[in-house]
This record gives C-alpha cells, structure tokens and sequence, in this order.
C-alpha cells in the first residue's frame, strides 16, 4: 500500500481546501465544498475566503447572510460554523445527540435537575417570540429554574433548540452581538428529527475537502456516531493509503494529490480554520510544538504550506510574528501576501505591515 509522508498528505490538503491555488468558486460554492467555516469570531470567515476565492467581494457573503442562504449556528465540535443553509437543515439534525452530550460535559452538575426536552419546549417559545441573545434566554428561563444559574440554562437552550446566529452579527463591518432565531423559522421549513450518525454523503464530503484522511480525522471534524458503518458504505468507492505512523488513511479515487514538489504560495489563515483544526493528526500542516495555538484563536501564516507564523491588528498595523527563522525569500513572500491582506481588512491602516524579526 503506498505511504503518503506529510509532504504529500500536506500538498493534497491545501488542494483541496483552495490554498495551493485560489479558485473562482462562488462564495457559497466555496462553502459548500469546505464544509463549512468555523465562525465563532465572526469576522473569520472573510478572511478564510479571502485566502482561497479570486475573486472575493466581502460583499457576497454579506448578501448571503442577509437573504439566508448562509447561516451561522452551533455544529461540529459544538463550535459555530457558517454553513449553507442546504447544510445547515441536513447536519443540524444529525449533531443533534452530540451537541447534548458536549453540553452536558460542560455543565453536567448544572442541570443536573433539568429536563431537557421540557427545556426545550420553553426555549422554543423564547426564541420564536423574537431574536433574544443567549442570557435574555438564560434569564427567562432561570425564573422557573433559578438552581443552574441563567449561562448554563442559555447555553442549554441553544443546544436543544436548532437555532441561528441572525444578521447583522457576522456582516463585514458591522459589530453586533449575538441574537438567536429557531433555524426552521429562519430557513422556512419545518422541523427535523435528528438522526445522530454519520452517512455516506458526509464521508464523501469529508474527504473531498480534507482527505486523505483517516477515520479518526473524520471523528474529530465532527464527532458524530456510526462511523465504521458509513465508511463501511462507501469503502468499495475509495481509494486506501498509509500515513508515516501506518495509519490508513482514506480518499476518493478521482481526487487531487498533488506532486509533494508542488510549491505552495503564502496563505495568511483566519483562526480556527478548518484546515487545522479539521483532523485528530494534524501534523500535515503544522507541528506538535505549536499545536496548542490552533485552539487558543491564533491567525496563522502559511509558509512552504505550513504552519510558520501568527498574525494579528495591533494598532492599525499587521503584525507578523514568525515561529521559526525565515529566510530572505520567505521574508518578501509573506510580505507581499501580507500587504495584499492588509489593504483588504478594514482594521489596517493603509496596507500597513510589519514582519518581526525570526525565531531561532
């Protein structure tokens, strides 16, 4: 079986996921083939798209947002994810199971009293009455159950109501908190039973935005149950390799798996991106020693198509901060992709940039 070293599983990810070379998708076909975007910073996701789509017009996804053809809401990982509203009525069902139980690994001694599918019946009518935030609904709620306190009985009635992050939070330069509509009111459809499990389609559109992977990857993107049965669905249409550790990892046959000798261009990644945080092995596209920095919110560069800086707006300029030491080439090529974000975020000044010096 032919073993795919992290050179190679590295150059098939950023093909796929549109950071080897920028693609002309529409920014909901973009969506669409990526799964989704993680968007709890709600700003992100432009970036994200900025990254891969030429062109890419801030203004479309607003569009999208407002005329709700994309929506944001709580999905995989129990993170809030821009989704297409095609995918957000099919996987909100299907995370349904996984969202109650990562909510109750985090506030199990707070409701440990509550009913939650009574809860659920009250929230529903909280969140059909207007667009509340999370602790309006908190609070209403705490006066007939004042033992949880109102954030644990907020978060528990966004998870067990289907619910939608609605405009303006998430537009490109509007600043908003959170406010919730019931997802089937918002996309005009009826409410769907969840089914809990991974299907067939999901495997295949798992991989055609992250593979090769290996089940475990698969797992981790989105935790649901039934995994083995829905590989096992789809197992005689894919294709098999082995990782350096003898993994096997998974991928649709006609897929693309660039040379390894591909170059990759710098990409600035907005934080959260899925292309990290997307497996269990992430060290296709950044080192164990910076691992933890994928989950702490920090924005990464690409270099070599890896993992080899953060970025961040400090008063109005963009900041480089390099992990490792960049040569001369790498130093220009990251300031010319620098500059060209710069001139597109709203929170620079005038393109400014400014790379810090290596790290040894």
């Amino acid at each position: 079986m032919t073993v795919l070293d992290a050179r190679a599983l590295n150059r098939a990810t950023l093909a796929r996921q549109h950071l080897l070379e920028r693609t002309p998708l529409s920014p909901l076909d973009a969506i669409a083939h990526l799964g989704g975007l993680q968007a709890q910073e709600p700003q992100e996701p432009f970036v994200g798209l900025w990254s891969r789509l030429d062109p890419f017009d801030p203004a479309a996804l607003d569009a999208l947002l407002t005329d709700r053809r994309v929506v944001r809401l709580h999905l995989m990982r129990r993170t809030v994810h821009l989704v297409t509203a095609a995918d957000a009525l099919a996987w909100r069902r299907r995370h349904d199971a996984m969202l109650r139980q990562r909510l109750l690994g985090v506030y199990r001694a707070e409701l440990a009293g509550v009913d939650l599918d009574e809860l659920a019946v009250e929230a529903a009518a909280l969140f059909a009455a207007g667009e509340p935030s999370m602790p309006d609904v908190g609070r209403a709620l705490a006066e007939r159950h004042p033992d949880p306190g109102f954030r644990a009985l907020g978060e528990a009635a966004m998870t067990v109501v289907p619910v939608v992050q609605v405009p303006p939070r998430g537009l490109w330069t509007t600043t908003a908190g959170a406010r919730y509509a019931p997802l089937a009111t918002w996309l005009g459809t009826g409410p769907h039973r969840p089914s809990g499990t991974i299907d067939a389609e999901l495997v295949r559109r798992y991989l055609a935005a992250f593979g090769p992977a290996a089940s475990a990857d698969l797992r981790a993107w989105c935790g649901l149950a039934g995994l083995p049965e829905a590989v096992a669905a789809v197992r005689d249409e894919l294709v098999s390799f082995r990782d350096a550790r003898g993994r096997e990892l998974l991928d649709l046959p006609g897929a693309p798996r660039p040379d390894p000798d591909t170059p990759a261009p710098v990409r600035f990644l907005p934080a959260f991106d899925n292309v990290v945080l997307g497996y269990d092995d992430r060290s296709r596209i950044i080192d164990d020693a910076h691992r933890l920095l994928s989950v702490a919110g920090k924005r990464f560069v690409l270099v070599d198509g890896r993992v080899a800086a953060t970025w961040g707006v400090v008063d109005g300029v963009l900041v480089v901060e390099p992990l490792r030491r960049f040569s001369r080439a790498d130093r220009t090529a990251v300031g010319e992709e620098g500059r060209a974000l710069a001139r597109f975020l709203p929170d620079v000044e005038r393109g400014r940039l400014r790379v810090a010096s290596s790290r040894t």
